[in-house]
């Protein structure tokens, strides 16, 4: 097939994108969240059983798939098909993965902009700066609004600069921040009082926790936090050379996403403890955590607050890792619609990027103005339907997609891929259980 697009300049520079990809509010917010309202533990387990069974399988599916067709999900799926029937359906189901991510980088860019406002309030509150404080904490669109677009702006820059001086180039930068400090912030809160309790329940599963509610949760975390079903994967593994091992690749993607959601989690989890032992109220009325929303917005700015000066550093530098990667998992988000319009050549990139971003702006403008109405079930809505996008790609990929073509496109960067484990079960596990356990895990939380 005709190569349309550049590659990324090394390896590391894909490992960095693709993890930027998946690491984002997925494993820095949500699945810290996530796993304390559920039990702890028992969805730090479901959700590792997930990744490793579902999630890594889907992911290959779209690597191999982007890298077969060289082209972005939407069409990569529908070139895929042999018959005009199967061209259509490919397309169809491209065509949501494609409308996911756009729609998920207009509530992405309400939450980052939020991120950012948080980040600079201990910078106002320190030396007094009332006018910009009052701005920054005022819940509304005189903040929101130019917040989210500046948030998409950023984003614009980098898509507009290409692969490698955009996506690759910035990942590689920030990636490794983000990881430093994780770690830093994890090593101050752990010697505070509090963190062990919040430990013990990240780290001890209760197995009776365990439902069909929260194995759909961690289910859908573990497509969310990869970035699967909405094509992000399929367009990175298009850019990814040809000598490439996609089995390894692949899992070095997943092994970093899996780590950096395990060790944020070792650093939210302890420090709603520490908040709680701080005097922060952390439990609603009932006796549940408080919603994620909450805990991030809420509960963490109180704790830094009652931690004087050494807490408005923290405060800084724990919302700037968040604004970073909420804006590393924008990039592929935007990436997605974009390359499709590219792709026809009826646009240039520039162009297409200006447009897409323009009507991502205002679809992010109705949300604000119908806030309560629509964000959350603007969230809702993208989250659960991930999984089943990508059930629907690798059902369309084992199936279409011939199984000679697959191990040709495998051969490339692993001539043995033939004789190994993971050539006997991959094919025929993305024909039957990846399309099939998410519906039944749906199902069951459905009837539950």
């Amino acid at each position: 097939m005709i190569k349309i697009r550049s590659e990324f300049a090394s390896r590391f520079g894909f490992l960095m994108a693709a993890a930027g990809a998946a690491v984002g509010l997925g494993n820095v917010w949500s699945f810290p969240s996530m796993a304390a309202n559920n039990g702890g533990g028992a969805f730090l387990l479901v959700y590792l059983i997930m990744s490793l069974v579902l999630a890594y399988p889907a992911l290959m599916a779209e690597l191999t798939l982007g890298r077969y067709s060289q082209k972005g999900v939407m069409n990569a799926l529908g070139d895929a098909g042999t018959t005009e029937t199967t061209k259509k359906v490919g397309r169809s189901i491209g065509f949501f993965a494609l409308f996911l991510a756009a729609i998920g980088l207009t509530f992405y860019s309400i939450v980052t902009g939020w991120l950012m406002s948080q980040t600079w309030q201990p910078i106002a509150r320190k030396f007094e700066l009332d006018s910009l404080y009052g701005w920054l904490t005022h819940s509304g669109m005189v903040r929101d609004l130019p917040l989210s677009m500046l948030a998409i702006l950023l984003c614009v820059g980098v898509i507009l600069a290409g692969v490698n001086q955009g996506i690759e180039r910035w990942s590689k930068r920030l990636m490794p921040l983000l990881v430093v400090m994780i770690l830093i912030l994890i090593a101050i809160i752990s010697t505070y009082d509090g963190a062990l309790d919040g430990l013990k329940l990240y780290l001890i599963p209760d197995l009776s926790k365990i439902t069909p509610q929260l194995m759909l949760d961690a289910m859908g975390q573990s497509f969310f936090s990869m970035s699967i079903g909405i094509g992000a994967m399929v367009v990175y593994g298009s850019y990814l050379s040809r000598q490439a091992n996609l089995p390894v690749t692949g899992a070095q993607v997943l092994f970093i996403d899996m780590g950096i959601a395990f060790i944020a989690g070792l650093l939210v989890i302890p420090a709603m403890f520490v908040a709680h032992n701080l005097g922060v109220e952390i439990y609603k009325s009932n006796g549940d955590l408080e919603s994620s929303a909450t805990l991030l917005f809420s509960v963490m700015p109180s704790m830094f607050e009652r931690m004087g000066d050494t807490g408005l550093l923290l405060e800084f530098v724990f919302f700037g890792l968040l604004s970073v990667a909420a804006l590393t998992s924008m990039f592929p988000a935007l990436e997605v619609p974009v390359s499709a319009i590219e792709e026809t050549g009826k646009m240039k990139r520039s162009t297409a990027t200006f447009v897409v971003a323009g009507t991502i702006a205002l679809v992010t403008i109705i949300i604000l103005l119908n806030f309560d109405a629509l964000f959350g079930a603007v969230i809702s809505f993208t989250i659960n339907s991930m999984p089943i996008v990508g059930a629907l790609i690798c059902l369309f990929f084992g199936w279409v997609v011939s199984r000679n073509a697959k191990l040709e496109e495998l051969r490339k960067g692993n001539p043995e891929i033939e004789s190994t484990f993971f050539w006997k079960v991959w094919p025929w596990y993305i024909r039957f259980v990846c399309p099939i356990l998410p519906l039944i895990v749906l199902v069951r939380s459905l009837t539950a």
